[in-house]
């Protein structure tokens, strides 16, 4: 079966084009080929689908099979590889956020266009700033944040979880919880280097008050409108970057006092551009993608 490996800023994911053929059993070949010994290796797996409800559809699974409704890093590289196969129609921008955040990372020097993508957490509109004729940078526009607990979800009550003290390992956090169509918790520390992530993560990820899990961030500011970040994801354990969880660190950022509304975030593999509008409540994302190599492996038959 034809592959095709990809990443965003290093969250690197297995690509496969479902445009002309069936995966039966998706968290299956997710955990064989994201096997970074026995594999191709990679955080997980991605099927680009004929979509519904838009003319691409992207499915997402973490290595350990589960079905993840989003991930940012992947969307993109989705977007880049369906322009790029013509696989979708584009259209000229609509949106003006996206557009002012492309044409200033390019210096203006690129042609942006729109597409809209299927994803687990409904159609999203991405715009594409196309150099030479390929994909140079994606911005995303992630819809709106979430700050209900009951439906991001976490197990307490009322409006919000901003700034809510959480003792782990003896040490004692302050939290802060979004979901931009997964869900996240946010601490922010004086130094990221040195939280045992190993320990600490999987303790977070799973802990009692995340009924569904969660994906687990601790950010260290750095000024109003920077900071770096690290990430243990739901069902993969640590990676060198998360879109989504980069946009809920930004929101977090804003609630907790920490940053601005528009942050450049420094992760293991990269760094990506993210802005909150508070008044639509709608956050923007955007950054690169890369296609690393084609391939073809052979899929046992209890994968098929």
């Amino acid at each position: 079966m034809q592959f095709i490996k990809m990443h965003g800023i290093g969250n690197d994911y297995v690509y496969f084009d479902c445009f002309n053929k069936t995966i039966s059993n998706p968290p299956s070949l997710a955990r064989f080929v994201s096997d970074r010994h026995f594999g191709v290796g990679g955080d997980g797996m991605v099927m680009i689908c004929r979509g519904t409800e838009a003319d691409v559809q992207m499915r997402m699974f973490n290595n350990d099979g589960s079905e993840a409704e989003m991930c940012g890093n992947a969307v993109r590289c989705v977007a880049k590889y369906a322009y790029e196969n013509k696989l979708t129609k584009v259209s000229p921008p609509e949106n003006d956020v996206c557009t002012g955040m492309l044409n200033k990372i390019c210096g203006g020097d690129a042609e942006i266009v729109e597409m809209a993508i299927q994803t687990g957490n409904g159609v999203l509109p991405i715009c594409l700033a196309i150099v030479d004729h390929q994909v140079d940078q994606v911005c995303v526009d992630m819809g709106e944040a979430i700050l209900n607990p009951m439906k991001i979800p976490v197990a307490l009550t009322g409006d919000d979880v901003i700034g809510v003290p959480i003792d782990i390992l003896g040490q004692q956090y302050a939290m802060t919880c979004v979901s931009v169509g997964n869900p996240h918790v946010t601490i922010f520390v004086e130094d990221v280097q040195a939280v045992d992530l190993d320990k600490v993560g999987p303790i977070l990820e799973s802990h009692v008050l995340f009924p569904e899990k969660i994906n687990v961030h601790f950010a260290q500011r750095i000024s109003n409108d920077e900071l770096i970040m690290r990430t243990w994801e739901r069902g993969t354990g640590i990676t060198l970057a998360c879109g989504t969880g980069a946009t809920a660190v930004c929101i977090s950022g804003v609630l907790q006092g920490e940053t601005g509304c528009d942050l450049l975030a420094h992760l293991p593999g990269g760094d990506l551009h993210l802005r909150w509008d508070r008044e639509s409540n709608h956050a923007y994302m955007s950054g690169g993608a890369t296609e690393v190599f084609r391939g073809e492996i052979t899929i046992p038959e209890d994968c098929l």
